[in-house]
């Protein structure tokens, strides 16, 4: 089984946390369109990507377990992607400064073998401290926000504006590994099997 298991993403995060169980991890980016559809929740939202995810590479992955997911911010029920530039990263920060948020995560798992398929999501609370302008200038300069949902990395630079979480820390990072776990054994799987 060490050589089924397949992500469909680039994500670094991602490729270190669940490559740590499959050291022979497959990787195959999807490239799904991943624009928030009108009338969409943030839980929605994160389900369909990570579902369609999956759903786009398993179709050429034969015998395999496809890992699809994705990763957003929630404030004051705003949807924090990734920012598109440098003062859509300063937007993000200040509205986070000093506020709780919701990380949210879809994760999809598609057994190709046996044509199963299950799918959930994990959220995470997390507590900004207060930031000043110069900290968040300070922040965006190190280059960090620019491809992470909400504009930071909580396992990186950003981990010195964390006050609080409440929840799965790894959920945060990109990845609530215990979640996946979950899933691979709802379609016939078991990640401590695939680095035997």
């Amino acid at each position: 089984m060490k050589n089924n298991l397949v992500l469909a993403s680039s994500s670094p995060r991602r490729r270190e946390i669940l490559g740590l169980f499959a050291p022979k991890l497959e990787i195959i980016p999807s490239q799904i369109n991943e624009d928030i559809l009108s009338d969409e929740t943030p839980e929605t939202y994160v389900l369909r990507l990570a579902k369609e995810k999956a759903e786009d590479i398993a179709k050429s992955c034969k015998d395999k377990f496809v890992v699809g997911a994705d990763t957003t911010v929630v404030c004051e029920g705003n949807i924090l992607a990734k920012p598109l530039d440098a003062t859509d990263a300063k937007r993000m920060l200040k509205q986070l400064s000093g506020n709780w948020h919701s990380v949210l995560t879809g994760v999809a798992v598609i057994n190709t073998i046996a044509n199963k398929q299950a799918i959930d999501i994990c959220q995470t609370q997390v507590k900004f401290n207060q930031l000043t302008e110069q900290e968040i200038d300070w922040y965006i300069a190190t280059g960090e926000p620019f491809d992470k949902a909400g504009a930071y990395a909580i396992q990186g630079y950003g981990s010195i504006f964390i006050e609080e979480i409440a929840g799965n820390y790894l959920n945060v990072v990109g990845l609530p590994i215990t979640l996946v776990r979950k899933l691979l054994k709802a379609v016939g799987g078991d990640l401590i099997e695939f680095n035997k």
